[in-house]
This record gives structure tokens, C-alpha cells and sequence, in this order.
């Protein structure tokens, strides 16, 4: 059987640099149980900059040994008050994603797998897939942060009316408080290791800001 490579672009959210500059960025969720993908579920956000800088590394890397999908064209008069032109720019950036995954090639590329599953910088991207950082590939995915999430029609749905481990509502309570309570001293255990790690390494903490 194949491997199942599902990825949405969804959630366009507008981001302020300063009073007179803003832009939107977009949430990736991927969904895979390929063994070329260190995480199987995960979710970042990208802006349209990034993913014009991705195509062009992607190019270069390939070395013109694939034909790399095309990116929705930008435009001049591009408005972040135009729900109509971010939700045309949001199903373009989705089918690039979605034809650039089918190639084998580009799977093979670190700068892909880095931009898909963690929150890096485009700076801190190229140096980790050029091994000029102490952790590598693998490293800062892991250490990238997870929302769950389960399919396309699951993201569609009211997440008011969900009852899922990401819900803090008093409506949501299990029948097995024990097994929450468990849940709840593992994430404390994993918490604090993650603290005592911070003081040697550099922070991979996924933040909602692209850089």
C-alpha cells in the first residue's frame, strides 16, 4: 500500500510587525504515516514569504532534476481585508504542498521536512539542513510543538462541540479520571525535562511568529 501524505493549509490569521506593517500567515497540518516524515501528525505556521523561499531552495537543491509546482502568482493588490484573495492564495499554497509531496525527491530534501514540521526561521532552516547547528533535522522537529488534529472534516467541525483531549471545557470530562490523571503526571515529567534541557541547547520552541 502507499503512504498516506495528507496536508492542509487552513486558519489564514493576520500577524502585526508594527503599526503600519502586518501580514498573514497560515496554519500546515500535516497527517502521514510515511517513514520519510519524523512525526506523523504536526501543525505550523508559515507565511507566503516562506513558502516562496522554500520553491526556490527546493529548485536549487533538485538541481532542475524535477519540475517543482508553481506557487499562486503574487499580487500587486493583494489585500488582508480581501477574504476572497487570501482564501484563493490559501488553496494555491495547499496544492503546491500537496503536488511537491508526491515527488520522492523532494522528500528526500531536509529544508521540506524542516519547513513542513517545525517553527524554525528561514535562517536557522538552512543552517540545520546544512549541519552548521548542534542539533540536527530530526532534533528540531521533535522539539517542535503538536496540536492534534484528525482529518479534513475534523477541521471543519465546530471545535465548541468537540470533546477532544485538546478541550479544557468541564463538559468534556472522561469516564476514567485515573487515566487523565496519569496523562496529566507524564506531560509534568516531560515538562521539566524539556526545562533542564533549555539551559544547553538552543530554544526549538515552536512560537506562532514566523521570522
Amino acid at each position: 500500500m502507499q503512504p498516506v501524505v495528507s496536508v492542509w493549509v487552513r486558519d489564514p490569521r493576520i500577524r502585526k510587525n508594527d503599526f503600519w506593517h502586518a501580514y498573514i500567515d497560515y496554519e500546515i497540518c500535516l497527517h502521514t504515516d510515511s517513514v520519510c516524515f519524523t512525526k506523523k501528525v504536526s501543525s505550523v505556521r508559515r507565511r507566503f514569504s516562506e513558502f516562496v523561499w522554500l520553491r526556490q531552495k527546493l529548485q536549487e537543491n533538485s538541481m532542475l532534476m524535477v519540475q517543482l509546482p508553481e506557487l499562486p502568482p503574487k499580487n500587486p493588490f493583494f489585500s488582508l481585508n480581501n477574504a476572497q484573495q487570501i482564501t484563493d492564495r490559501m488553496k494555491g499554497l495547499q496544492k503546491f504542498l500537496e503536488q511537491a509531496l508526491q515527488s520522492p525527491l523532494l522528500l528526500s530534501d531536509s529544508l521540506l521536512h524542516l519547513f513542513l514540521q517545525s517553527q524554525l526561521s528561514v535562517s536557522k532552516m538552512q543552517a540545520c539542513a546544512a549541519g552548521r547547528t548542534h542539533y540536527s533535522v530530526a532534533q528540531a522537529v521533535k522539539n517542535c510543538g503538536l496540536r492534534r488534529f484528525h482529518s479534513e472534516e475534523d477541521l471543519k467541525k465546530d471545535l465548541s462541540m468537540s470533546c477532544d483531549s485538546d478541550s479544557d471545557s468541564s463538559e468534556c470530562r472522561g469516564p476514567e479520571p485515573r487515566i487523565k490523571a496519569l496523562a496529566f503526571k507524564k506531560a509534568a515529567s516531560s515538562a521539566l525535562l524539556d526545562l533542564k534541557g533549555t539551559s544547553q541547547e538552543e530554544n526549538l520552541s515552536c512560537t506562532s511568529e514566523s521570522t
